[in-house]
């Protein structure tokens, strides 16, 4: 320890002990601590709060693992290097770990420095607990969020609830994270669509910090990093919660610069919430926030941006069964990336060579030739992409993307061979936690079975794919193409009919079954 943070704990542990002596509560002291160390150690709110309970890094890392485990979750990755980041101000923690943080030490958000209101939506300083401040001895803090579901109970009088949508979509997410089953369900999709409508009249109709839009940008980069490995209808509770918050600071004008980054964010988190709803099975919400998407990204000018959002509208019609105007979308977002290296310049040409796919049937040399042009553009597009953008599996375009979605137009071109050698390419490139393309890949290789003749084993490969998944997992899109698979395989007509019965009664069971 350097003799600079020795003398702030010294300090800390002063004012502690004064403050415990005048019965002063540890939220105070922790204030006191800021406004005393602050000026001098640029001690930041989060670190005085420890500093305040006499405690050290690690103790406050063995009670946010008592609290997962207490809820019933795996351990968390946070250690005392990330906790000192945050101490330190160098990260912002993301909801679920300042959720717990205010947890351990009994306060709101703002109190460790951080804008509010934490995900839970209610306060933390738990009822019974022993607390110097108070002449009963007792924390008088307002009852559990639990008490406020209730009918006919009130919260406490200057206790915020907030919008109504938020309160639907921060339940939801208590809900996902506590393990006790959510369904996409019509208030949930009522609360998305409402956040959505908001944030476009915020801007048809239209003071945020530079440091806040840093941290914002920053968590919306988190977000689309946990796209391919976390359960949608969570990420999507996570996802509006964000763009509430944004469509809120977009409410009031803003320098143009400003302005331009909070459209860009607005941009971004819609285009984010559509690709979650075609997950979900909901394309006409999705195609709701890609309309909205385009609204904000027309704001900023941005080519690029604008490119994006419609290369994965295109995917609306792509999965839903029009791709014509897949492929009208592609050649549209292709028109606007223009000469600019960019992820929907590679994106684009894969579309359109998919709907070309889906369009002609297997076996039009015309078409294959066609389609096969296409993705070559897509391979030279990647080619001039920058080093961020291939990392970017949610508003960049990786090179796992890349040799799923190629072998997926294959698939469709009834090229079965080079499909399936570009698919085994892209399943060793993903991490075992980034469910949603291994899934669909998994698809595309028991189709390549179907097309060599082995029906049997596409079945088993497909049924195989399904169960691997947890319940929450199981979406609208995984079950299509479960359904798509079994089509095709009596189409072929060389599936024993034994094996096609098991394939059915097992999709029935595994959609209906909550919790595997």
């Amino acid at each position: 320890m350097s003799g600079r943070q020795h003398k702030e704990i010294e300090i800390a542990r002063r004012i502690r002990a004064k403050g415990m002596a005048a019965g002063q509560s540890t939220a105070q002291i922790a204030e006191e601590v800021h406004e005393t160390c602050g000026p001098q150690f640029n001690t930041t709110k989060i670190k005085a709060h420890r500093l305040s309970h006499g405690i050290a890094l690690a103790d406050v890392i063995e009670q946010v693992r008592a609290l997962f485990e207490r809820d019933g979750k795996p351990p968390p990755g946070i250690g005392e290097t990330l906790l000192s980041a945050y101490e330190s101000g160098m990260k912002r923690p993301g909801p679920e770990y300042l959720h717990y943080l205010c947890s351990v030490y009994r306060v709101e958000p703002d109190a460790l420095g951080y804008d509010g209101p934490c995900i839970c939506g209610h306060g933390h300083r738990m009822p019974g607990v022993v607390r110097g401040g108070c002449a009963d001895g007792l924390d008088q803090s307002p009852p559990p969020r639990e008490l406020w579901l209730q009918p006919g109970f009130a919260p406490p009088f200057g206790e915020r609830r907030g919008d109504e949508e938020e309160e639907v979509l921060r339940q939801t997410l208590l809900d996902v994270l506590a393990r006790t089953g959510h369904e996409l369900d019509a208030q949930v999709l009522g609360a998305a669509d409402r956040v959505r409508r908001r944030m476009e009249d915020t801007l048809v109709s239209a003071s945020v910090s530079p440091a806040m839009l840093d941290q914002w940008e920053e968590m919306i980069m988190g977000l689309g990093r946990q796209y391919s490995n976390t359960a949608p209808l969570r990420l999507l509770c996570d996802v509006l919660l964000e763009f509430s918050g944004v469509r809120r600071a977009c409410e009031r004008r803003q320098p143009m610069d400003l302005h331009e980054r909070l459209c860009r964010m607005a941009a971004q988190l819609s285009g984010l919430s559509g690709m979650i709803m075609i997950n979900l099975g909901d394309h006409r919400l999705a195609r709701s926030f890609f309309r909205t998407g385009r609204t904000a990204a027309d704001e900023t000018g941005d080519r690029a941006l604008r490119a994006w959002v419609i290369a994965r509208e295109a995917l609306v019609p792509l999965y839903y069964g029009d791709p014509r105007e897949a492929l009208t979308l592609a050649k549209k977002s292709k028109d606007l990336a223009g000469q600019t290296p960019c992820a929907a310049q590679a994106m684009a040409p894969v579309v359109e060579a998919r709907a070309l796919a889906m369009l002609s049937g297997s076996g039009r040399k015309d078409v294959v030739d066609q389609a096969k042009r296409a993705l070559s553009r897509a391979r030279a597009a990647y080619a001039q992409m920058t080093p961020s953008e291939k990392d970017d599996s949610a508003f960049g375009y990786t090179e796992r993307q890349l040799y799923f979605h190629q072998g997926d137009a294959l698939v469709k071109l009834g090229q079965a061979m080079e499909a399936d050698f570009l698919l085994e390419q892209a399943l060793a490139k993903y991490g075992p936690h980034e469910w949603l393309d291994r899934t669909l890949i998994g698809f595309d290789r028991a189709k390549c079975k179907i097309l060599e003749g082995d029906v049997d084993e596409a079945l088993e490969l497909g049924q195989r794919t399904v169960e691997s998944l947890a319940y929450e997992y199981r979406t609208d899109i995984v079950m299509r193409r479960a359904h798509e698979l079994a089509k095709s395989a009596e189409l072929g007509g060389k599936a024993s009919s034994s094996r096609l019965r098991s394939y059915k009664e097992s999709l029935k069971e595994q959609q209906g079954r909550p919790g595997t």
